[in-house]
């Protein structure tokens, strides 16, 4: 097996296929560890589109324990078995989902970061909403995960998904909130400087002058939005793709879908994932939630078709 981690480049990735297969027996898997890039694509004329997967790892890759395991319609089962068998040995939970844009875990935190930049815009400050969604059970805020990850990492895969096949809910915010900072050389921790400043002789974070200035510049208004409400329409976003997921079978039942965010994003751990924290609420009384979000808010709020048929039968998606 080849695993191949190249930056997301469809062009690059398709080269890197051709350069392998042309050195390589018959039998070699090609693993793609692509964020977003339909396997479908990379696989495009290949001369063994049959060996070909996505194994998507999650970063930092040696502390995250999921792995993505992406057939497109032609990976044959040896291939599937191969990337299980090799992702299992290396310690990962290993989870298939289906070749989609953003696949099932950055398809979730697409909506999810649209709406960080929406109430950034509407004038919660980065403190408040890092300390906001850490309150509600995530082992780090939105901010902090994007300046670890890496600013241009979650610009690319949010202007990606953008583009895709998600329509509304991919609307509300402004992701150039994000790309904007790329051109100023603010990629996160790696950097030196993203949403926070990170000085290496001393421990911690600040926000400087010039941020404070640029997110100026970007607030439209200020709402003087409560911690709950911080909390629910960002969510919200998150829980409602992880459903929709689930509708359009990109998962392939509720507890995978759990297992994907719990370990791929740390979903509020003590919640149980998605679907175990929508049983928990109730599927309607989050339903209204929504449609209510959707009435202040806009379109980009309103339930999946399976969360509002879930809500009219008061059915769970998980029977203990």
């Amino acid at each position: 097996m080849v695993i191949e981690a190249v930056f997301e480049d469809l062009d690059l990735k398709k080269k890197i296929v051709a350069d392998v297969e042309s050195v390589t027996p018959d039998h070699c898997v090609f693993a793609s560890n692509t964020s977003a890039i339909p396997i479908e694509a990379i696989a495009e004329g290949a001369k063994r589109p049959e060996n070909i997967i996505g194994m998507h790892y999650f970063s930092p890759v040696p502390s995250m324990p999921l792995l993505e395991i992406i057939p497109h319609g032609g990976t044959s089962e040896n291939t599937k078995a191969t990337a299980f068998d090799v992702g299992t040995k290396q310690g990962k939970t290993c989870i298939v989902v289906k070749d989609v844009p953003g696949f099932y875990v950055n398809r979730c935190l697409g909506p999810f970061l649209v709406e960080v930049s929406a109430v950034v815009r509407d004038g919660v400050s980065l403190e408040k909403l890092d300390k906001s969604i850490k309150d509600f059970g995530m082992p780090v805020g939105p901010v902090t995960l994007a300046d670890e990850v890496g600013i241009d990492v979650v610009s690319h895969v949010a202007s990606f998904l953008s583009e895709a096949d998600l329509g509304v809910r991919m609307e509300g915010g402004d992701i150039s909130l994000m790309k904007n900072m790329i051109g100023k050389g603010w990629l996160g921790k790696k950097s030196g400087q993203g949403f926070y400043t990170y000085d290496k002789k001393k421990k911690g974070k600040t926000v400087s002058a010039e941020v404070k200035s640029y997110l100026k510049d970007f607030v439209q208004q200020d709402l003087n939005l409560d911690e709950k409400e911080i909390q629910d329409r960002i969510v919200s976003r998150f829980v409602n793709e992880a459903a929709m997921c689930l509708q359009d079978e990109i998962i392939a039942n509720p507890v995978v879908g759990d297992i994907g965010l719990v370990f791929g994003t740390g979903f509020a751990p003590f919640r149980g994932g998605p679907f175990r924290y929508l049983d928990q609420v109730g599927v309607s009384q989050y339903v209204d939630r929504m449609n209510y979000f959707a009435d202040k808010y806009g379109a980009q709020f309103e339930p999946c078709q399976l969360l509002k048929d879930y809500a009219a039968t008061n059915k769970k998606f998980h029977s203990n």
